[in-house]
């Protein structure tokens, strides 16, 4: 009898443990997830505001400054934007085209350079690792960079000039390099057992298995080449070849200039908006590059934990 009131109590205790674990969890629940909400609503305010700026009167934006709800909605912005719109698709062309083929040409060579470096039997991989380390320390300055690109590799005025630059970089290749060393050598072993070659086993073995890190390094390459406009500054001439992001540049330039005493010579009878349009720049440039991060986040979390736990 004295063993039956002994379990009953335990069993007792145990429910009565678990409901307080359930009402831990419940309250911890509601206070992380209010948390993230305040967080998140934080975080979306200032783009709120870079939407809402750019369809606000320009006006009531010298007048009241910016706000979360205007009191009149305006286009003016977007029409002087698009005043001239097949030069905009003209560039957005551009763009996609370089950050797709830079990308993807990125991310080929960045895995291939990891493969090598993460592979215990090559005998250089460490020298070749600290070249690679230095160029993150020291480099040949503006001058020489550009001396190089236009003179000894005639890439002036050329959309490989977009390409080259942001190509390779020694931080992805040593992300990717960790994150290749997490996969276990026993697969690469059985492989070569089995005859496959060096190239076969990374095509069909090395690359399946690295997936997050390949999006992670896709993602920050696209990031990059979609944002850049410093290599058009430099070796772009040819209005048709300007990227996105330095024809928005221009117009920006073009618009303060007319704000300006020296510009009303120019066009006494254009005022283009200025405040507005320089939210409306940044809604048309990050536009489809926000839309890129939702179907990539998932492996962008995985593949920069692994390759910063592992290396």
């Amino acid at each position: 009898m004295s063993t039956q009131v002994k379990q009953l109590a335990k069993a007792d205790a145990s429910k009565g443990s678990r409901i307080k674990q359930d009402k831990e969890t419940i309250v911890f629940n509601i206070i992380g997830y209010t948390l993230l909400t305040l967080v998140s609503l934080i975080c979306l305010i200032p783009f709120w505001l870079i939407v809402v700026g750019s369809f606000t009167d320009e006006m009531e934006i010298i007048s009241k400054g910016f706000q979360l709800f205007p009191d009149t909605v305006s286009f003016e912005a977007y029409k002087s934007l698009f005043s001239t719109p097949e030069q905009i698709y003209r560039a957005y062309g551009v763009t996609i085209g370089v950050t797709i083929a830079g990308s993807l040409l990125g991310i080929f060579l960045t895995s291939m350079a990891g493969y090598v470096l993460s592979r215990k039997d090559f005998a250089m991989r460490n020298s070749i690792s600290f070249f690679i380390y230095f160029t993150t320390l020291f480099s040949g300055g503006l001058i020489p960079w550009y001396i190089l690109m236009t003179k000894n590799l005639g890439l002036k005025d050329s959309y490989w000039a977009l390409i080259l630059p942001p190509l390779l970089s020694a931080w992805n290749i040593i992300l990717m390099r960790s994150f290749m060393k997490s996969i276990p050598e026993s697969i690469v072993e059985s492989a070569k057992i089995d005859g496959a070659g060096d190239f076969k086993i990374y095509q069909r073995l090395i690359l399946p298995l690295s997936t997050p890190g390949l999006a992670t390094i896709g993602l920050f390459l696209a990031l990059g080449y979609w944002n850049d406009w410093f290599n058009a500054n430099m070796f772009i001439t040819t209005d048709s070849k300007y990227p996105l992001q330095f024809l928005l540049y221009k117009i920006l330039s073009s618009a303060a200039v007319l704000q300006t005493n020296n510009g009303a010579y120019l066009a006494a009878n254009v005022v283009p908006p200025t405040e507005t349009l320089k939210m409306a720049v940044a809604v048309v440039a990050t536009g489809p590059i926000i839309l890129l991060y939702p179907f990539v986040q998932r492996y962008f979390v995985k593949g920069l934990t692994v390759g910063a736990v592992k290396g």
